[in-house]
């Protein structure tokens, strides 16, 4: 698979997010989310039938932080289906980024 971003793993600097939000299939039950410029913010979990955002941030050191990043408030946000533009518009539009 050939990515339009080299995907990043590192704390994401305060302020607004590259849009949009791309996602990248991992398997079938988990899919990582990044922002257009690579670095993850997330990743969305098939639960139930349902996919579940699941936040993740970067310690200063670099370790994963569950729950934690710029999109910390959206964890848990529920999507039915996988469309990259649904999940770009709701999860950066509960942030308010407009980039």
């Amino acid at each position: 698979m050939t990515l339009p971003f080299t995907p990043t793993f590192a704390q994401v600097p305060p302020g607004p997010l590259a849009r949009p939000l791309h996602l990248v299939p991992i398997n079938a039950g988990v899919v990582s989310v990044h922002t257009a410029d690579g670095a993850q913010v997330g990743s969305l979990k098939l639960v139930g039938g349902v996919w579940k955002f699941k936040a993740m941030g970067y310690d200063a050191a670099g370790r994963m932080e569950p729950g934690h990043g710029p999109l910390t408030e959206q964890h848990n946000m529920q999507f039915t289906t996988l469309d990259p533009a649904e999940v770009s518009a709701r999860l950066l539009g509960a942030l308010g980024s407009t980039r």
